[in-house]
C-alpha cells in the first residue's frame, strides 16, 4: 500500500518546509488577597499538543481596554497553506480508503477544474489572496468583487489585557491532521462566487507589532453536494455519491480570527460503536440554519460545518458561570437520543475547561480520524438547576478523490503492509516485511467473469483470484449487476470498470443514440475540462475521453452526462511497489550541524515515510525536520542538529525499508563574555548578556537558584552566541544571585543584582472601589496596605490634622517591613472619613488616602396601613425608614399574628422588594395585626409599630341548586340550596331578582331578605318569560347570584302523573305486631294529583289506616301494627285522563306459637328419638327453626340440647344412664321465640346396660322429588347504577342446577351479573344496572327428575333531578 502524502508537501513539487518549536512551562497564576503584598504578575500558560491527540486551537477572547488605555501585544502570526492542507486531506483520505476494513470508494470530495489556493504570508510582507475560479457562474449570481469589500477580509482581534497570550506547540502526528474552524456567531466572511477572470486581493497588514501576533486562519471550503429527494434524511448509511456540479456553483473563503475559532467534530464509519442514532443526511447539511438567540446559559455555541474523512474538527461551547454557584452539566447528543458521553474513546473526546478569571466553563468534543457516517445532526443541552439551554448544529463529512487505485483483485485484497489499519485484519505485516511477489497470472476481467456466475461460485472465484474482502466485492458487484433501464441517449454506456498502469494510457468511450446532444465528462462529481491530459475524440457517434499518464489521482469514479441522462464507471490505477535502490549512510555529527540522510528509490515521485526509531517524524511547518525529493532522491535534512536527535533513522517505501545511525555530540564549551554585577533602580529595565561558544547553544536562566521562565515582564533571548535576559520592569524580588547554565554542559556563569527602589504604597492591591473601605459599625476594622521602599520608609497615618499612633486605644497604626495597617477595634459611625498615609526615605517620598466608611442596620419603617380587606387577605402598604443605614434598603419582611396572640408568624422568606404586600391564608372572622422589618446589606432592622387590628370577612359563594318548584298562570315557586361556603361572617338571608327575558332590567320581589330556601314570586304577566337570580346576603355584602340557566315560561302545565316508589317498597315491607307503620310514597304530577288507596280490592278503613296526602306525597300511617293490617295496598294517582298505580305489599309479623303434638318415639342406650309437628300459628312469617330443651325428673331444671333447629324429629344423644328426662320445643320465625313450648307428655327412662332392646324395622324413606320453587320471584324496580337482587328458592331432591336466563338467554360468564346459591335460595346480583338491562329474567332449575321455571320483570329507572 503506498505511504500516505505528507501534509508538507506542496503540489508544485518542493517539499521542503521548516518551522521552529517553542516551548515554555506555565507558572500557577497567584490570587490577590487584602492582607498580601501585590502578587507577582501573571506567569505566561503554555500548552503543549502531543501526538495523537488533535490540534487545539486556542481562541482569546475579545479584548477589553485597561485602565490605562493600552493592550496587550497581539499574538505571532501563524502561515496557513491551504493548498498544503488540501493535500495533506487527500493524502489521508486515500490512505482511510486503503483500509483492509472496506473495498475502495469513490472519493466524495469533488474538485473544480482550478484549484484555489489561499496563501496568507507573515508581516510585515503584504497578505495576497489569489482566487482561480471554474468556468463563470450564470448572469444572475451576485458577485462580490473582493478588491474593493465594504468591510475589512481580515480582522485582527487582540487579545484580553490580563491572560498571558497562550503559546500552542503542534507536534506532528502520525497521520495528517486537519483544522477547520467554524465562524463564531456574526463571523467576517467573504464569498467569492467565481468571477470570470481571477481575482487577487492585497491585503497589506499594519506594522508588525511586537509578538505574540494574532493567528489567521484560512478556511477553504468546497460546495456541498446537493441533496437527495430520494434520500432519508435520518439513516446514518452514507450518502451516494452527489451528482455534477454546475460550474456556477459558489465557494466560500473565511478567514477567521482566533477570536472564536471553534473546532469542528466529525463521525464515524458505521463499524463505529458510537454511529447508531438518528442523525441528519448530508444533503440537509447545506440548507441554512436560524442560529438561536443565546440564552441565560451559553454565551457561545458551538457551530455547524464540514470535515473530509481522516479529519480532526472540534465543537465548542462556551457557559458564563458568573451567576452559578456550581459548574453546570452539559450533554452532547447525536441525533434525537443518543448520549454521545458513553461513547467516548479512540475516535471522541469530551473536555471541559474553566477560566477563572473570566468565570466562564468552555465544553469541547473532539472527533479524531472523521469517518464518512460521522455526519448527521448532533446537539448541545446545558442544565444548572432550573435552567436549560440546547444548541443543535450539523457535521458534514466528505470524502477526498482516491489517490492510489489498484486492479479489482487487489483492491479486494487485505494488506499486508505494516501500515496503521493493515494489523486489523493481517497481523503478519506488522512483524514481518516481505518483498512483494510478482504476479505471474494473467491479466483477467474479473467483473466479467462475476457477471457471468451464478452466486454460489462467487466465493470459488474470489478464492481462485486472490479476492479475500469478499464481503466489498459483493457489495461492488451489486452496484454493477443492476439490471440498467433502456438509455435513450445512449445507445452504448461505459463499461463498469477500467483498469489501467501508473504512467499508462486509457479511453473511456461511450456511443450515442443522438449525437447532437450536448456531452459533459465528470470526474468525482466535477467537470473534466480538455487539458493535455484529458483529451476529448469524436468519432461518429463515439465520445472518446482519453487520460493520459494515469496517475494515482486518476483513480476516481467517471461519469458521463448526455442531456438529463447520466452513465458511470471507475478507473482504477495500479502501482507497482516501490524499491530502495541506494540505501542509507550513516552520520556522525556535533551539535549545530548540518545533516542530509540521502536515500534512492526505483520511482520518481513516490511515496516515503522517514522515521526515526521505528515512529515517523515530523515534517510539518513548525518541524525541526525538512524533506525533499528530486527524481529518485530523498533527502531528510536537519539544519541545526541536536543531541535528541541521536538514534536510527529509516524510511520506508511500499517495497523495502533502508536504515542508518545518526550520532550527535557536544562541542567543548568557551566563555567568550561573561555576565556582570549591577545595580538597577527600582522599575528601570534590566538588561543582562553574555555570549559563549559553540553558537546556538540553549541555556537556562536562575536567579537565587530557581529556574526563570520567560513572560510579558522577562523575555530569554538567544541568537547565534549571544545570550540575553531582559527585565522590562525591575522590582524588588528581581534582586539576587543570577546564573546561566547552558545546556548539556556542567560550567555556568554568574552575576549579582542589586534594586534601589523609593517608597511606595500599593492601594491597587486592596481592590476596593474608590478606595473605600466598607465597616458594619461595632465590628473591628482592620486595613493592611502593601507598601515597598529600599530603605524601610517611615510610615505615619493621618485623619485630618490628628496624627494616629501605634498606641492609641481603640484607633491605632501599625508599620511592618512590606505594610502598614490601620486598626478600629470597635466601629462607630463618626470614624466614617478619609484617612491619608504619608512614607518617607532617603530615596523621596509618598502619600496616599483611604475612606472608610461606617455602615449600620436601617430604622424600622413606618406604621403599615391595611387598605382593602378580603375573606383570607388584605392589602397593606407602608412607608421606607427613614434612616437606611448608610446602605441601600434590598428590601422588607412582613409579619403578622392574631390580635389575642403574642406570635408573630413571618409571611415571606424572599425579600419584598415593594413597599406593598398582600398576605393571605388568614382565618375569616379572626382579628390580625401586621408589621413591617426593613432589610439592607447589613442586617435586619426593629420592627415596625403593628398595624391597626382588622378582621378578615367575605361574602358567602353562590347559592347551589336553584331549580323552578312550581309554576302557574301568575305564579313561579324557585327553590334552592344554601352555598356551599358560608363563612364567618354567617348568612342573613336571600335576595331573589327576575327580569323579563330580553331585558336586564333585575326586580328585586322580596323586599326584607327570606331565610327560607323557597320563595314564590307573584303578580307576573300570564305567559311571559322571565329569569330568576338568588344572592345570599351577609355582613360582607352579597354574594355572586346564582341564576337559572334557562327560561321559565309563566304558564301552568298538565304534567301526567307518576308514582316513584321508594326502593325499599318494591319488595313486602315487613313490620312487627305493635311497631308504627309509616311509608311516603312521593309522586309527580301537575295540577295536584288525585289519590285514593284500596286494599285487597277495597277501600282503606280510615278507623285502622290513617292516610294523608300533600301535592307530591301520600303518607300510610299505623300507629300500632296489628296482624290484620297484612294485605296488598293498591294506589292510584290522577291527574285529569292520566293515571298511574302502584302496589305496596305490608306484611305485620308476631311470635309463633308452639309446636303440636311432641311425642317421645324411642328410647334406647343413651339416645332418645323425638317427633312433632309444626305449630298452627306461624306468627304470619315462615318458621325458620326450633329450640329443643330437657329436664331430669328430679331437678326439673331445664338444659338448651339444640338451636335453630329445621326438622320435626331428632334424637338427643348422650344422656345420663339411670335418669329419666321430660322435654320440651320452641319454635322460631324472624320475629323470635314462641312465647310457650310444648312439653312430652311421658317422660323417657335411660335403663343402664344389660338390657337388650329390639330394633323395630323401619322401610327407608324416598326423599327424592323433583324441583319446585318455594318463592317465585318478584317483579322488580331497580335505579340505575345501583345494584339490585333478584331472589327466589327452590327444593329438590338431588340438588338442582340452576340456570339464570335474561330475555330466554342464559347468562353465562358476564362480569355484570353474580349469582349466589345457599341452603336452596337463589341469588342474581346485577352489578350497576343501565336501562339496558331491564327485561324479563327467568331462573330454571333442572335434576334428573324434572325441571321448573320461574319469571320476573325488571325494569330500570334513572333518577331524575329534583
Amino acid at each position: 500500500m503506498p505511504e500516505p502524502t505528507k501534509k508538507d508537501e506542496t503540489p508544485n513539487g518542493e517539499k521542503e518546509s521548516v518551522a521552529t518549536d517553542s516551548s515554555e512551562a506555565p507558572m500557577p497564576t497567584p490570587e490577590i488577597s487584602l492582607e498580601v503584598s501585590p502578587p507577582p504578575p501573571e506567569q505566561p500558560v503554555e500548552t503543549e499538543g502531543k501526538d495523537p491527540q488533535p490540534i487545539e486551537v486556542i481562541k482569546p477572547v475579545q479584548p477589553e481596554p485597561v485602565e490605562n488605555g493600552s493592550k496587550e501585544p497581539e499574538p505571532e502570526a501563524v502561515v496557513v497553506r491551504a493548498k498544503e492542507q488540501v493535500e495533506s486531506v487527500n493524502s489521508e483520505v486515500k490512505e482511510e480508503a486503503q483500509s483492509p476494513c472496506s473495498p475502495p470508494l469513490p472519493a466524495t470530495v469533488k474538485e473544480e477544474a482550478e484549484p484555489v489556493v489561499t496563501e496568507v504570508n507573515q508581516p510585515p510582507e503584504p497578505v495576497v489572496t489569489v482566487v482561480t475560479p471554474p468556468p463563470p457562474p450564470p448572469p444572475e449570481r451576485v458577485v462580490t468583487d473582493v478588491t474593493q469589500p465594504p468591510e475589512p477580509v481580515v480582522t485582527v482581534v487582540t487579545p484580553p489585557p490580563h491572560p498571558e497570550p497562550v503559546v500552542t506547540e503542534v507536534t506532528q502526528l502520525p497521520e495528517p491532521v486537519v483544522t477547520v474552524v467554524t465562524p463564531p456567531p456574526q463571523p467576517v466572511v467573504t464569498e467569492v462566487t467565481q468571477p470570470p477572470e481571477p481575482v487577487v486581493t492585497l491585503v497589506t497588514p499594519p506594522p508588525p507589532p511586537p509578538p505574540p501576533e494574532p493567528v489567521v486562519t484560512v478556511q477553504v471550503t468546497p460546495p456541498p453536494p446537493p441533496a437527495d429527494k430520494d434520500d432519508d434524511a435520518t439513516t446514518n448509511t452514507p450518502s451516494p455519491p452527489p451528482p455534477p456540479e454546475d460550474a456556477n456553483t459558489a465557494k466560500k473563503l473565511s478567514i477567521e480570527l482566533p477570536n472564536d475559532s471553534v473546532h469542528v467534530s466529525a463521525m464515524g464509519r458505521k463499524d463505529s460503536v458510537w454511529s447508531l442514532g438518528e442523525g441528519q443526511a448530508p444533503e440537509d447539511l447545506d440548507k441554512p440554519v436560524d442560529t438561536p438567540p443565546l440564552s441565560s446559559l451559553l454565551i457561545e455555541r458551538p457551530q455547524g460545518g464540514s470535515i473530509t474523512v481522516g479529519g480532526d474538527i472540534s465543537f465548542v461551547a462556551k457557559v458564563e458561570a458568573q451567576d452559578l454557584l456550581r459548574k453546570p452539566t452539559i450533554k452532547w447528543f447525536k441525533g434525537k437520543w443518543m448520549d454521545l458521553a458513553s461513547k467516548t474513546g479512540k475516535h471522541l473526546q469530551l473536555k471541559e475547561t474553566f477560566d477563572r478569571r473570566t468565570k466562564i466553563h468552555t465544553f469541547e468534543m473532539h472527533i479524531i480520524k472523521a469517518k464518512d457516517n460521522y455526519a448527521g445532526n448532533y446537539r448541545c443541552e446545558v442544565t444548572y438547576k432550573d435552567k436549560f439551554d440546547s444548541c443543535s448544529f450539523d457535521l458534514e463529512v466528505k470524502e477526498l478523490e482516491q489517490s492510489q487505485s489498484v486492479d479489482i483483485r487487489s483492491a479486494f485484497k487485505r494488506s499486508s503492509e505494516g501500515h496503521e489499519d493493515a494489523g486489523d485484519l493481517d497481523f503478519s505485516g506488522l512483524l514481518k516485511h516481505r518483498e512483494p511477489k510478482q504476479d505471474e497470472t494473467p491479466e483477467v476481467d474479473v467483473w466479467e467473469i462475476l457477471k457471468s456466475a451464478r452466486p454460489d461460485q462467487y466465493e470459488k472465484i474470489a478464492f481462485e483470484y486472490g479476492i479475500t474482502d469478499l464481503r466489498g466485492l459483493l457489495k461492488r458487484l451489486k452496484k454493477t449487476k443492476k439490471e440498467e433501464k433502456k438509455s435513450e441517449a445512449f445507445a452504448k454506456k461505459l463499461d463498469p470498470a477500467y483498469q489501467a498502469d501508473k504512467g499508462g494510457k486509457i479511453r473511456l468511450m461511450v456511443d450515442l443514440a443522438d449525437p447532437t446532444v450536448e456531452l459533459k465528462w465528470y470526474k468525482n462529481g466535477q467537470e473534466i475540462r480538455p487539458t493535455p491530459k484529458f483529451i476529448f475524440e469524436q468519432k461518429g457517434t463515439q465520445r472518446i475521453l482519453v487520460i493520459n499518464n494515469c496517475g494515482l489521482n486518476d483513480d476516481a469514479a467517471y461519469s458521463v452526462a448526455a442531456g438529463e441522462e447520466k452513465c458511470t464507471t471507475e478507473l482504477f490505477v495500479k502501482e507497482l511497489p516501490v524499491k530502495i535502490t541506494k540505501e542509507i549512510e550513516a552520520v556522525k555529527t556535533t551539535v549545530n550541524e548540518r545533516i542530509e540522510l540521502e536515500c534512492e528509490v526505483s520511482e520518481e515521485g513516490a511515496q516515503v515515510k522517514w522515521c526515526k526509531n521505528g515512529v515517523e517524524v515530523p515534517t510539518g511547518p513548525r518541524s525541526r525536520y525538512r524533506v525533499k525529493s528530486e527524481g529518485l532522491k530523498h533527502w531528510l535534512i536537519i539544519d541545526d542538529a541536536s543531541k535528541e536527535d541521536t538514534g536510527t533513522f529509516s524510511l520506508m517505501a511500499s517495497g523495502g525499508t533502508s536504515e542508518a545511525k545518526v550520532q550527535v555530540e557536544l562541542k567543548p564549551l568557551k566563555i567568550i563574555q561573561d555576565l556582570q554585577d549591577m545595580t538597577v533602580l527600582l522599575g528601570q529595565p534590566l538588561k543582562m548578556h553574555c555570549e559563549i561558544f559553540p553558537g546556538n547553544v540553549p541555556g537556562r536562566w536562575y536567579r537565587n537558584g530557581q529556574l526563570i521562565q520567560s513572560n510579558d515582564r522577562i523575555n530569554i533571548l538567544q541568537r547565534a552566541k549571544n545570550h540575553r535576559l531582559e527585565i522590562v520592569n525591575s522590582t524588588i524580588h528581581d534582586a539576587g544571585d543570577y546564573t546561566f547554565v547552558p545546556e548539556g554542559y556542567s560550567q555556568s556563569l554568574c552575576a549579582k543584582i542589586h534594586i534601589v527602589d523609593p517608597p511606595r504604597v500599593h492601594l491597587e492591591s486592596l481592590n476596593f472601589p474608590d478606595n473605600t473601605v466598607t465597616i458594619v459599625a461595632g465590628n473591628k476594622l482592620r486595613v493592611e496596605i502593601p507598601i515597598s521602599g529600599e530603605p524601610a520608609p517611615r510610615v505615619v497615618w493621618m485623619k485630618g490634622e490628628r496624627v494616629i499612633l501605634d498606641s492609641g486605644h481603640r484607633v491605632r497604626a501599625e508599620t511592618f517591613s512590606d505594610h502598614t495597617s490601620l486598626t478600629i477595634d470597635i466601629a462607630e459611625k463618626e470614624d466614617t472619613g478619609n484617612y491619608k498615609i504619608v512614607l518617607q526615605n532617603e530615596a523621596g517620598e509618598a502619600g496616599a488616602s483611604v475612606k472608610v466608611k461606617v455602615v449600620d442596620i436601617p430604622d424600622p419603617p413606618e406604621v403599615p396601613l391595611v387598605t382593602e380587606v378580603g375573606g383570607d387577605w388584605c392589602s397593606m402598604t407602608w412607608e421606607p425608614p427613614i434612616y437606611d443605614g448608610g446602605s441601600p434598603i434590598l428590601g422588607y419582611f412582613i409579619e403578622r399574628k392574631k390580635k389575642q396572640s403574642s406570635r408573630w408568624m413571618r409571611l415571606n422568606f424572599d425579600l419584598n422588594k415593594e413597599t406593598t404586600f398582600e398576605p393571605k391564608k388568614m382565618i375569616e372572622g379572626v382579628p390580625y395585626e401586621v408589621r413591617v422589618f426593613a432589610v439592607n446589606a447589613i442586617g435586619v432592622s426593629k420592627p415596625s409599630e403593628p398595624s391597626k387590628a382588622f378582621v378578615p370577612l367575605a361574602v358567602t359563594s353562590e347559592p347551589t341548586m336553584l331549580v323552578v318548584d312550581d309554576v302557574t298562570d301568575t305564579t313561579v315557586t324557585m327553590k334552592w340550596r344554601p352555598p356551599d361556603t358560608i363563612g364567618a361572617a354567617g348568612l342573613d338571608g336571600y335576595l331573589v331578582e327576575y327580569c323579563i327575558e330580553g331585558t336586564d332590567d333585575w326586580r328585586v320581589t322580596n323586599k326584607e331578605l327570606t331565610e327560607k330556601t323557597k320563595y314564590t314570586i307573584t303578580g307576573l304577566p300570564p305567559e311571559a318569560k322571565i329569569l330568576v337570580r338568588v344572592r345570599a346576603i351577609n355582613a360582607a355584602g352579597a354574594s355572586t347570584p346564582r341564576t337559572l340557566q334557562h327560561s321559565i315560561l309563566v304558564k301552568e302545565v298538565i304534567e301526567p302523573p307518576k308514582i316513584r316508589i321508594p326502593r325499599h317498597l318494591k319488595q313486602t315491607y315487613t313490620r312487627k305486631v305493635g311497631e308504627a307503620v309509616n311509608l311516603v310514597i312521593p309522586f309527580m304530577g301537575k295540577p295536584r294529583p288525585k289519590v285514593s288507596w284500596l286494599k285487597e280490592g277495597e277501600t282503606v278503613d280510615p278507623t285502622q289506616v290513617t292516610i294523608r296526602n300533600t301535592d307530591c306525597d301520600s303518607i300510610i300511617f299505623i300507629r300500632k301494627a296489628e296482624r290484620k293490617h297484612s294485605g296488598k295496598y293498591d294506589m292510584k294517582v290522577e291527574v285529569e285522563n292520566h293515571v298511574d298505580t302502584a302496589i305496596v305489599d305490608i306484611q305485620i309479623v308476631d311470635l309463633p306459637g308452639p309446636p303440636q303434638c311432641v311425642k317421645i318415639d324411642e328410647v334406647w342406650g343413651g339416645n332418645v328419638a323425638l317427633d312433632w309437628t309444626p305449630p298452627k300459628d306461624n306468627g304470619n312469617a315462615a318458621i325458620t327453626g326450633y329450640t329443643i330443651q330437657k329436664a331430669d325428673k328430679k331437678t326439673m331444671e331445664w338444659y338448651t340440647c339444640i338451636e335453630h333447629y329445621h326438622r320435626t324429629c331428632i334424637t338427643i344423644t348422650e344422656l345420663v344412664v339411670g335418669n329419666e328426662y321430660y322435654f320440651r320445643i320452641y319454635s322460631e320465625n324472624m320475629v323470635g321465640l314462641s312465647e310457650g313450648a310444648t312439653q312430652t307428655k311421658d317422660s323417657a327412662l335411660i335403663v343402664k346396660e344389660g338390657m337388650q332392646l329390639k330394633n323395630p324395622e323401619y322401610i327407608d324413606h324416598d326423599f327424592k322429588e323433583p324441583p319446585k320453587f318455594t318463592q317465585p320471584l318478584i317483579n322488580t324496580f331497580a335505579i340505575a347504577g345501583y345494584n339490585a337482587t333478584l331472589n327466589c328458592s327452590v327444593r329438590a331432591n338431588p340438588r338442582p342446577k340452576v340456570i339464570w336466563m335474561k330475555n330466554k338467554i342464559a347468562i353465562i360468564d358476564d362480569p355484570r351479573y353474580r349469582m349466589f346459591s345457599n341452603q336452596g335460595v337463589c341469588t342474581l346480583e346485577i352489578r350497576k344496572p343501565s336501562p339496558y338491562d331491564g327485561g324479563m329474567y327467568s331462573c330454571k332449575a333442572i335434576n334428573d327428575l324434572g325441571d321448573a321455571l320461574v319469571e320476573c320483570k325488571l325494569e330500570v329507572k334513572v333518577p331524575t333531578q329534583d
